[in-house]
């Protein structure tokens, strides 16, 4: 199963054993050229119209369409001598002005800088994107540049404490299509064991107010996740981690993760 679906929206509901309902403000092809500039961050820094066409499901003739007018626009590059595309200077302008306009990265900043000195951890601040996190922000202790996650670096949501808090915070509505979704992209024999961990999740947020990671997303990783809600209703996540032999489940029940969580609703009383 390829990263990325085509045309038809991603996590677009569906009645019960049924096929999804079409939905006639959407725009097929426009929601098809941004497959193909999704197709980017899956690893390949440049890319072919028939690897675009692989990773997105696209007929090869529709991916060179679309390059075609990505390039004209100037969101796309084309290296003759390779005969691939790569990203170009429209997309890092989008990507720049959504973080830039981000309230409450900005007033979050002294916060994350102070609990990231306290802890010596690091930690970051990430939205979602289809069945990842991405990071618009993060930041490190003065003395252990570990675990640098650059803006714009993607986390799996099943797997990730990030993820996983998101999930547990959004409705049951809403973490029923994303289950739906797993569930296709994972296929039946990944998605029970996916599916597990996130209904631990469920119970330790339940719980306590915070998820855990446990070398679940890299073995060599642990890290807690809490959400944030913010005013207009958007879903965030904050997480913090560090590697496995610095920093122990133990330490982050014990007090690390309750931190995590009070700092969020300090972010949270700032009314972003």
């Amino acid at each position: 199963m390829s990263e990325i679906t085509s045309s038809t929206p991603e996590l677009a509901a569906a009645p019960s054993g049924g096929q999804p309902v079409k939905d006639r403000k959407f725009v097929e092809a426009l929601s098809r050229g941004l497959d193909v500039l999704r197709a980017f961050s899956q690893g390949s820094v440049i890319l072919g119209n028939q690897q675009i066409a692989e990773l997105t499901g696209l007929p090869k003739p529709t991916v060179s369409r679309m390059t075609y007018t990505l390039t004209k626009l100037g969101y796309l590059s084309f290296n003759a001598q390779l005969g691939k595309y790569q990203l170009s200077t429209g997309v890092l302008a989008l990507g720049y002005a959504y973080v830039s306009s981000l309230k409450v990265r900005q007033l979050a900043l002294p916060y994350m800088d102070e609990f990231a000195r306290r802890t010596n951890m690091s930690i970051g601040l990430t939205c979602r994107d289809r069945l990842h996190m991405i990071y618009v922000e993060n930041r490190l202790p003065p003395e252990a540049p570990l675990l640098r996650m650059d803006t714009g670096i993607k986390l799996p949501m099943a797997t990730t404490s990030a993820g996983r808090a998101y999930y547990c915070a959004i409705t049951e509505k809403g973490r029923k299509v994303i289950d739906d979704a797993m569930a296709l992209k994972y296929g039946p024999e990944v998605w029970p064991e996916k599916q597990e961990g996130l209904l631990k999740a469920m119970e330790s947020y339940k719980q306590n107010g915070f998820c855990l990671s446990i070398g679940d997303w890299d073995r060599n990783i642990n890290s807690a996740g809490v959400p944030i809600h913010l005013s207009d209703g958007t879903v965030m996540a904050l997480t913090c981690a560090g590697p496995s032999y610095l920093v122990s489940e133990d330490q982050l029940l014990g007090s690390t993760a309750h931190q995590l969580a009070m700092l969020a609703r300090d972010i949270e009383s700032l009314g972003v």
